[in-house]
């Protein structure tokens, strides 16, 4: 009975120094891990793109390999909230095909993302552009950090976007099989739709998302394969991080194919882009459809 009083006393002390810690350090500033995460992910992709525009060079209009037919389409209803895709199909098709679900830059849903779309489709696939920001673009840097960190503040939105794009795809289209393609801010969200679905998705394309999980812990579920590009001068993600991944993967005995393009930096694919490198580029599309054809038909 005497230790009544002694340990009484411990957990005023301590419940004294929660109070002068909570004190000390209001709520605005605790930011969990995965915020301050998300926050860092924002300013890297601010410095690799700080003299980036998303201006259109010839570049872009690199025409499909078959006609295509286009349409504007509403997959999903995101909080109550309609979210209008592209969709683009070969204009000849008359059975169901497998698909993509293409998750645009950090720029958003613009005519670049548009183009590639179209240039996708006709590789023979239904190739659906999502719009992860509510029918906004950016035009500027500045723009685009702020867009990508809305994302960021409620993903679970995301997800939702993601998962509804997969069901439209699947019930609307009748797709045979169906993989994640994304760029930039998209190829991030494309290992999250992965992670997402990840025994319902047939195959993940990451054109460097800089955001890769590198825990075998949660990647063990993956069940598709999976195809990264990455540059070697980016550093968002790092050469460093880009191995970590592959080794993790190869660890859980996935299916995965890495490239890391000497000379090459962050948005090297994007011919609309400061970065754009032609010769890579070219070589990662021959990669990437080589990869689709094996996996979706």
């Amino acid at each position: 009975m005497r230790r009544l009083p002694k340990l009484f006393g411990i957990a005023i002390a301590t419940m004294f120094l929660v109070l002068l810690w909570a004190l000390a350090n209001p709520l605005g500033d605790r930011l969990s891990v995965a915020q301050e995460s998300n926050q860092d992910y924002a300013s890297r992709l601010m410095e690799s793109h700080r003299t980036d525009l998303p201006i259109a060079s010839e570049a872009v209009t690199y025409a499909p390999a078959t006609a295509v037919e286009t349409e504007e389409v509403t997959y999903a209803t995101v909080n109550g909230t309609p979210v209008t895709g592209y969709l683009a199909r070969p204009a000849n098709a008359t059975e169901p095909l497998p698909a993509l679900i293409v998750i645009h830059e950090w720029w958003g849903l613009n005519d670049n993302i548009r183009m590639m779309t179209e240039r996708l489709a006709g590789e023979g696939y239904t190739a659906l552009a999502v719009d992860l920001y509510n029918g906004e673009f950016a035009e500027d840097p500045q723009t685009a950090r702020g867009l990508v960190e809305s994302v960021a503040q409620n993903p679970q939105l995301a997800e939702e976007n993601l998962r509804q794009a997969y069901q439209y795809l699947e019930s609307e289209q009748s797709a045979t099989a169906i993989a994640s393609l994304g760029w930039c801010f998209g190829g991030s969200w494309s290992l999250n739709t992965a992670l997402l679905l990840p025994d319902q998705l047939d195959a993940a394309v990451i054109y460097y998302g800089g955001q890769l999980e590198t825990d075998p812990t949660r990647l063990s579920s993956l069940e598709m394969p999976i195809l990264g590009i990455f540059g070697a001068l980016d550093d968002n993600p790092s050469v460093e991080t880009v191995r970590e991944f592959e080794a993790a993967l190869q660890s859980l005995d996935k299916s995965v194919e890495i490239y890391v393009y000497p000379g090459a930096d962050h948005a090297f694919a994007n011919p609309s882009g400061m970065n754009y490198d032609p010769e890579a580029a070219e070589d990662a599309w021959e990669k990437t459809t080589a990869f689709l054809e094996q996996h979706l038909k």
